[in-house]
């Protein structure tokens, strides 16, 4: 089941940038599940609306995809299932687009999941993440899929795992719903904090949390 809270994107972004939001991130929940971009025409619209970088994942399947986001001003693409099937267009993608690439980890009981979550690999979280680097990744996304959404927390020691094993910048996401989080995070040594359902529900208060991170 699937909660709707808003049928404006471009409304709520431009909310969250009002209140400082630094950068915005978007999933393409369609693409993610059919493997195929269901959102272009918003996505376009944000990119070229905000003037806060945005950063967007689900579905990209090809270099061409990549290279048309970028196009239109995207500041980041986020790839995800084809990492883990197909690595080779990762090593062009980041070949040619360098920091604009970021690898999401979106793990389920320690092992990398992926088609918008419906299957769970054999990889594990750290083995996957060095097979990366060694393709050129210098970032990473990580979501404990059981913890997303939840209002939870986030898994805070497969997360440090990651950070340790890899010494780049990883984001946290999954669980992320108060201000104590945020905080232990940035001990933790994440590079930032993808918050989702905490800011729609007013479990965390946006404004507060960018100032907590910021100092």
């Amino acid at each position: 089941m699937e909660t709707v809270f808003s049928d404006d994107p471009l409304e709520v972004a431009l909310r969250w940038q009002s209140m400082g939001a630094t950068r915005l991130h978007i999933v393409d929940l369609d693409g993610a599940a059919t493997g195929d971009v269901g959102n272009l025409d918003i996505i376009r619209r944000l990119a070229a609306t905000l003037f806060v970088p945005v950063q967007v994942g689900g579905g990209i399947r090809t270099v061409e995809t990549i290279e048309r986001y970028i196009k239109m001003g995207v500041d980041r693409v986020i790839l995800g299932t084809t990492a883990v099937g197909r690595p080779e267009i990762v090593q062009e993608a980041c070949r040619k687009f360098c920091q604009a690439i970021v690898v999401s980890i979106d793990a389920r009981g320690g092992f990398v999941a992926t088609h918008g979550w419906q299957k769970t690999t054999e990889l594990s979280v750290v083995s996957f993440a060095r097979s990366m680097m060694d393709l050129g990744v210098r970032r990473f996304v990580y979501t404990d899929i059981g913890r997303d959404g939840t209002l939870t927390e986030p898994n805070f020691s497969s997360l440090f795992e990651l950070i340790d094993a890899t010494k780049f910048p990883v984001i946290a996401s999954g669980g992320v719903s108060s201000i104590i989080h945020i905080k232990l995070l940035k001990k933790l040594g994440a590079e930032g904090a993808i918050v989702g359902r905490a800011i729609y529900t007013g479990d965390i208060n946006l404004t507060q949390a960018l100032a907590v991170a910021e100092n």
